[in-house]
């Protein structure tokens, strides 16, 4: 064993700077035997580090190679599996359970107790041994005495003098063993009897070792004397060694006396300095100032200095009440005195400013109500507001008002309920005021728009107009009209008479007689005045309500979102902070919720005298929906700019669903006049009046609309109508008796085309193209069916002689055919001379004339139309001739140039 120690600790552990102090020839248990040996090593550097090896011998060679390592800190616990009988198995415990069977019991032992030793220097005790004799655990047992040296040798306990017997060979040792080697021939061959060998060797010398050692028994005698005078010399140190101890025990004993009681002194310096603390905390922060005290109490509450004065103090009071206490400073009875005097404090200043406040809504209130009364003399006076279409300006409250902002932040955070009542008194009177104020400006506005204020010194020189009267001028007004502007009717098409002798004016105005699609004396002034007034509605209630709101945001301190600040409840003995969810519960999610609400209780009548104002409009004249549409648009789009979510914005955006669907029910309105459209049986027809209706329409239109924002309401509007006035242009072509079906489509449809070629509408285009189409296919028809007429016979004949030729005739025989010789075609012609065909057109000139209206200036187009068409029959009949009769020398009575004078003279003389 010896030497495979020496060889392990030369090949192994010396290149890694590890010495070997124990060593144990093992084997796993329950297995196949495969002998390995386990290691125990300490590394020659410091710190120390100290592993369990596992070795194992190479399959291929002679030589060793490193298996496994274990830090000793990971092992946690040996297992000798039994303290009093010879057993050679053990168990050591790493990251898991490694069993062992070791070759002899003595080699476990002795591996053991190395690990014990080592655990004893290294680790401090940290490994836990289980079954292992108690003998063992102290000194080497003693019958590892008995193993022979070269099997039983291991150091262990870190001693350093054991450890050098492991110390590699010097030069001259490792010389010594190679001659006594070769001494022996199978030193090398057979290391085991070699290892008895001088085994037996070893022997020998240790028998005369203890021989001579017997030898030697008086200088062993004279050796155990001097122990035993070193003994007595000890036991005179210890007895010195005690008296000191004891000596030195009562200097101890007055050492923790005076320990103590600097410890105590310590104690109570530190208590006295956290005391001083507490005192200096509770002074610096729940002490108010008399001054402070005054101004709660006393503090003027209308002038500037004294309401700052009151804000400073009310700012400090909040701070003393919120100051976060210490644990135990509720029981102390002055922290209660002054909860106390806090809260005392805080329900008078609030008591005093709730009463100031609501004293400041009702005098403003009264003031202003004042300022209408009849008598009133002050130069600015609520009826002259509203004789100038003007509301009045709150900025002067409001000015004042907002000097109290940060005493209702104070209220707010301190007292609740007495901020809510506040905001509801002011919300109740300024709805009380406002409300009087935008039902007079908006009386005013209606009387304005029905065009009976042409007076305004007679009319709006008194303070205010009765309210009856007023309703009562507005009402009859709107039904009958100012000064004979106002005498539309409402009558339907079906009761409309269309006069034959009408001009394209006459026939408008009927157009706009019917559903009110615009009274029929209404002009462009009008509607310009009805859109200033819109306008000017809009722009007085737009900064009023933002002013309004910006007024209440602030003053209210409602511009972040909700927090509920925690309030102090006192019964008169202890403090108790109670959640802010128990404190106060609102089903408002936001402030901006709050400041909507209290928008729309104040200016609750905004929204449905805007919607009575419509009404009226609507009322006069279905075409101000247009104007309104796109005014309203207009707000409520600069309104989603400032704040989407404004009262203004969604206010105005519910109106602007109103103005939408009154202009909706306008288009309708026409489209249905359109259906029921009744041409009269002995008139002409002409230009229907949807046709210049439209085109009023749209020419209004595109002046209101231009750069609008609504533009794609409007396009819409555009197709609907176009698509009906198609439709209803070829239902009253087909009805039709008194004029050619051909007539109404061509003269119809070339308006619109105009029309719409003149307005330039992009959306229409495709409508544009398909009137051109229809005016040209109709004038063309109507062209074709009407020169059929003049030349009957000639047409009739050569009508024939082309059926001749399309059954299989040729041209060249056809003269040969009884019914179309030459003697036939000489007989027809000489039916139409020149002047029966200059007689035929001059008849055909005025059943045109009869046919065309004079609005659309078609005649020329038309006869113009007719001259081309006739010179092309006339080139055909010539070409027929010469084809059909060659060398007959045949020809027309008249020619090309005398059809030129012919219809030039007759549309001269007409």
């Amino acid at each position: 064993m010896a030497a495979i120690k020496h060889a392990l600790q030369r090949d192994i552990f010396t290149p890694n700077d590890e010495r070997l102090l124990g060593i144990v020839n093992v084997c796993k248990a329950g297995k196949k035997k495969k002998n390995c040996f386990l290691c125990a090593t300490v590394t020659t550097e410091r710190p120390v580090q100290v592993k369990v090896v596992k070795v194992k011998k190479s399959d291929k060679g002679d030589f060793y190679k490193r298996q496994l390592t274990w830090e000793l800190r990971d092992l946690t616990e040996v297992d000798a599996k039994d303290a009093s009988k010879e057993n050679p198995e053990f168990d050591l415990h790493f990251e898991k359970v490694y069993r062992w069977v070791a070759s002899s019991t003595a080699e476990k032992n002795s591996f053991i107790s190395c690990i014990w030793k080592l655990n004893q220097r290294y680790l401090r005790k940290k490994v836990e041994f289980v079954n292992v004799s108690s003998q063992l655990l102290e000194e080497l047992p003693k019958a590892e005495e008995s193993v022979p040296s070269g099997e039983s040798q291991s150091v262990a306990g870190g001693d350093e003098d054991a450890l050098d017997e492991y110390q590699e060979l010097s030069t001259r040792e490792e010389q010594d063993i190679e001659s006594m080697m070769v001494t022996c021939e199978y030193a090398i061959s057979n290391a085991e009897a070699f290892a008895e060998k001088l085994f037996k060797e070893l022997q020998v010398l240790d028998g005369a070792n203890i021989q001579s050692i017997m030898a030697s028994e008086k200088q062993v005698n004279i050796l155990m004397q001097l122990l035993d005078e070193a003994l007595g010399e000890v036991d005179t140190i210890e007895g010195k060694l005690s008296s000191y101890e004891e000596m030195l025990q009562s200097v101890k004993e007055q050492m923790d006396q005076i320990s103590q009681s600097n410890r105590l002194i310590q104690i109570s310096n530190t208590n006295n300095g956290k005391l001083l603390d507490e005192i200096q905390f509770l002074v610096n922060y729940m002490d108010l100032s008399k001054g402070h005290i005054r101004a709660l109490q006393e503090g003027d509450l209308t002038s500037p200095k004294g309401i700052e004065a009151c804000i400073n103090a009310s700012e400090a009071l909040l701070q003393c009440m919120n100051v976060a206490l210490r644990p135990g400073h509720e029981k102390l009875m002055a922290v209660n005195q002054q909860q106390l005097l806090f809260a005392e404090l805080r329900d008078t200043f609030a008591r005093r400013l709730t009463n100031h406040l609501n004293n400041v809504f009702v005098h403003q209130f009264y003031r202003s109500s004042c300022l209408s009364l009849p008598g009133h003399d002050q130069s600015s006076t609520l009826s002259q507001h509203t004789a100038e279409l003007t509301l009045p300006k709150h900025s002067p409250l409001h000015r004042d008002l907002l000097r109290y902002a940060k005493l209702m932040e104070w209220l707010k955070n301190t007292h609740r309920e007495k901020y809510e009542g506040l905001s509801r008194t002011y919300v109740e009177y300024m709805s009380k005021l406002y409300e009087r104020e935008i039902k007079e400006f908006f009386e005013v506005a209606k009387i304005k728009m029905a065009g009976t204020s042409k007076d305004p010194k007679g009319k709006f020189g008194k303070p205010t107009l009765p309210r009856k009267e007023s309703a009562l001028k507005q009402e009859t007004e709107s039904l009958h009209g100012s000064s004979g502007k106002l005498t539309g009717s409402t009558s339907s098409l079906n009761k409309l008479t269309v006069q034959g002798s009408n001009s394209r004016r006459s026939q408008s105005s009927s157009l706009l007689d019917m559903g009110n699609m615009s009274a029929s004396d209404l002009d462009v002034a009008d509607r310009t005045k009805f859109d200033k007034i819109f306008e000017q509605v809009l722009s007085e209630l737009e900064p009023l309500c933002l002013a309004e709101q910006d007024f209440i945001s602030k003053f209210f301190k409602l511009q972040q979102h909700l927090t509920v600040p925690e309030t102090e409840d006192f019964d008169g003995s202890l403090p108790s902070k109670k959640p802010p969810q128990a404190e106060h519960k609102h089903s408002l999610s936001s402030e901006k919720d709050i400041v909507r609400l209290m928008m729309n209780k104040i200016f609750q009548s905004i929204e449905t005298e805007l919607n009575s104002l419509i009404a009226l409009g609507d009322k006069i004249d279905s075409f101000h929906s247009l104007y309104m549409l796109v005014k309203m648009s207009h707000h409520v789009w600069t309104a989603e700019n400032v704040d989407p979510a404004s009262y203004l914005s969604t206010t105005l955006g519910n109106v602007l669903v109103t103005v939408k669907r009154n202009f909706d029910k306008c288009i309708s309105n026409q489209i249905r006049q359109m259906e029921e459209f009744k041409i009269s049986k002995k008139s002409k027809v002409g230009i229907l009046p949807f046709v210049t209706g439209f085109e009023e329409f749209a020419e209004l239109a595109e002046t209101i609309f231009r750069n609008a924002e609504r533009r794609g309401d409007l396009d819409k509007a555009y197709v609907k109508l176009i698509r009906a006035v198609f439709m209803n242009v070829e239902k009253v072509a087909n009805e039709s008796q008194k004029t050619p079906r051909d007539v109404v489509m061509m003269e119809n449809f070339h308006h619109i085309f105009s029309t719409l070629s003149r307005l330039k509408i992009s959306c229409l285009d495709a409508e544009r193209r398909e009137a051109k189409h229809k005016y040209t296919d109709h004038l063309q028809s109507y062209v074709i069916n009407s020169l059929g007429q003049p030349l009957e016979k000639l047409n009739h004949f050569f009508e024939g002689v082309e059926a001749r030729v399309a059954q299989g005739v040729r041209e060249e025989e056809v003269s040969y055919q009884l019914a179309f010789n030459k003697q036939e075609l000489r007989k027809v012609i000489k039916e139409y001379p020149g002047k029966e065909v200059k007689k035929g057109l001059d008849n055909l000139y005025k059943k045109v004339d009869k046919h065309l209206c004079e609005e659309e200036s078609l005649l020329q187009v038309v006869w113009h139309s007719m001259q081309d068409e006739f010179i092309r029959q006339y080139k055909h009949f010539e070409d027929l001739i010469g084809r059909c009769y060659p060398g007959s020398g045949i020809t027309m009575e008249f020619t090309i140039q005398d059809m030129l004078e012919y219809f030039s003279s007759i549309a001269q003389s007409h």
